[in-house]
């Protein structure tokens, strides 16, 4: 599948220059996770056209789109790692999810060809310690035994900035990997134990790509528009799966997100039974008493998730899937904010 995603959304940044312009009373300023930006961004363009409201969003990163919304100078942040209700309560913040994204293991193994590399959550682990050192490790070969993997050592590429797609990343093998719980942890940002660092998915990929018996992680969006082979990985269900917008779906869709909890849910390690298990959400942040600014932001994010399905899937995002939609429309309505 070829896609032009930086193309599109640079025509889609080109196209929003004449809109500075735009009278500061109909402008809603976000700011976070850079994730989500492009998308953002397009569902920002379609809906100035449609309505007149500008949206300005800031790509800052997670941590800095929490801050801001606690500091109450944005009127919606936006993050990848999801805030405790806890946090959420002490900040008196709302957090609902907006779309869903993955991230993939992807290879770089002559003859081995998208999907062929089978790995669960233990190897995977051990690969990422630097404990599994080489492709023909006995626990590689035989968990694919139709495979001819080489006896050359592993190169494990890894992010050298802080990220939320470090943090989902270790999220998950801390949660399925007691070692790496015990050894490394979860965050943003990790002491790695082994490998090289690259910054940005951008620069993992490029590494990837140009690193050969090479191992890293991705943005799914990435790996496809650099054709990197990705992994099949075992998840929560035992069964082997493939990243594809099918499999995130069913994690969405098996996730415990909970509208009680505003939303507190990791889509890691997800129980269906064709679940991806690397699944995460990106999520918005309210300041609870900014009562008409959040009906302004909401209006937005119920249009997107009407309209804006389409443009997630072009740029290689997964849309909320409709009974998730609903239960947020249903939060909104308990926080008296409906659209």
């Amino acid at each position: 599948m070829k896609i032009k995603i930086f193309g599109l959304v640079l025509a889609l940044l080109t196209a929003l220059v004449p809109l500075q312009t735009a009278d500061a009373a109909e402008t809603l300023n976000g700011a976070g996770a850079s994730f989500p930006y492009p998308l953002y961004s397009a569902w920002a363009y379609a809906y100035q056209k449609a309505t007149g409201v500008r949206v300005n969003y800031q790509s800052i990163g997670s941590g800095g789109g929490q801050r801001q919304i606690v500091e109450r100078t944005v009127d919606f942040g936006a993050s990848d790692d999801p805030v405790a209700p806890a946090q959420l309560k002490k900040d008196t913040l709302l957090q609902f999810p907006a779309v869903i994204g993955a991230i993939t293991p992807v290879v770089n193994l002559p003859g081995v060809k998208d999907g062929q590399l089978r790995l669960d959550a233990e190897a995977l682990c051990r690969i990422f310690l630097g404990e599994i050192k080489r492709w023909d490790d006995a626990r590689l070969t035989a968990m694919n035994p139709g495979l001819k993997l080489p006896g050359k050592e592993i190169t494990v590429i890894h992010r050298a900035d802080g990220s939320g797609t470090t943090a989902i990343f270790t999220h998950y093998l801390s949660e399925t990997c007691n070692a790496w719980k015990t050894k490394t942890g979860e965050g943003k940002a990790v002491q790695w134990p082994a490998g090289i660092g690259g910054k940005g998915n951008e620069g993992v990929a490029n590494y990837v790509k140009r690193t050969s018996h090479s191992i890293g992680y991705v943005e799914f969006a990435y790996a496809k528009q650099n054709k990197l082979a990705s992994v099949s990985l075992k998840n929560r269900a035992g069964n082997f799966v493939e990243p594809s917008f099918a499999s995130f779906e069913n994690a969405a869709e098996t996730a415990g997100f909970d509208a009680n909890k505003d939303f507190h849910a990791w889509l890691t390690n997800a129980p269906g039974k064709n679940a991806w298990p690397i699944a995460g959400a990106t999520f918005i942040l309210l300041a609870k008493e900014k009562i008409d600014v959040n009906k302004k932001t909401i209006q937005f994010f119920d249009w997107a998730f009407e309209q804006g399905d389409d443009t997630a899937r072009k740029l290689v995002y997964v849309p909320l899937p409709p009974a998730l939609k609903n239960k947020i429309r249903a939060y909104w309505k308990s926080k008296g904010l409906s659209p």
